[in-house]
């Protein structure tokens, strides 16, 4: 599926036909494809080799204990939660991400934009908010493993990257494990900033090492 994701992708040197990318992955067949399409990719076949072409994704930025957030959304939940120095970056990045999509900035009220800043801005407190909003995550399925990996570390504990491999059972996949880790989108949800070296070293996070040792810190991780 991750080989089929990126021949698809805008930015591949050549994108291929939606059947010849299918059998080129190593798929007997289109049917089970399109099962999972939507569950492993975030959006149809067609729709992902659109590069989101005719998706609408909804975002909105705004203060943050951690520094600028940008929270966005698509119809079906939270795709993006990300931390930058300033709005311009937050939504280049964003708009990197799905370079055909329809961004749209939020105006007044909207459910799940509002309550994911909250939820942010409630991770200093001792008795953060629960993530009650659904999520729109568009990934392998070895990504996604990791993922619901990550949100099984309890609040106030670490993890290193070899632990998450062999509680995935590929103990050998350490690496395979650190390039998921990387490519989380959603900040402090999918907790990627709980996850370190096996020497209690930071390493590195996507949002800054200063951020994820203030995360750690606020959450009682470190001392």
């Amino acid at each position: 599926m991750d080989r089929f994701r990126q021949s698809l992708h805008p930015s591949a040197t050549k994108s291929k036909r939606i059947t010849d990318a299918i059998y080129t992955a190593g798929f007997s067949s289109s049917s089970r494809v399109y099962e999972t399409s939507d569950r492993v990719l975030g959006m149809t076949p067609t729709t992902l080799r659109a590069g989101g072409a005719g998706a609408e994704i909804r975002y909105t930025t705004a203060a943050s204990p951690f520094g600028r957030v940008l929270v966005a959304a698509t119809g079906v939940g939270i795709c993006a939660i990300a931390f930058g120095p300033g709005d311009a970056e937050l939504i280049s990045d964003l708009r990197a991400r799905f370079p055909r999509a329809n961004l749209r900035a939020a105006r007044g009220a909207d459910r799940w934009l509002r309550d994911a800043v909250a939820y942010i801005a409630s991770q200093t407190t001792e008795h953060p908010l629960a993530a009650t909003f659904p999520l729109d995550l568009r990934a392998t399925a070895f990504q996604h493993r990791v993922w619901k990996a990550l949100q099984q570390i309890p609040r106030g504990k670490t993890c290193s990257y070899a632990e998450v491999a062999r509680k995935l059972g590929r103990p050998k996949a350490v690496r395979a494990v650190g390039r998921a880790i990387a490519s989380n989108p959603i900040a402090v949800v999918v907790p990627c900033h709980r996850v370190i070296g096996s020497d209690g070293s930071m390493t590195g996070y996507r949002w800054g090492i200063e951020r994820k040792q203030k995360l750690l810190t606020c959450e009682g991780a470190l001392k």
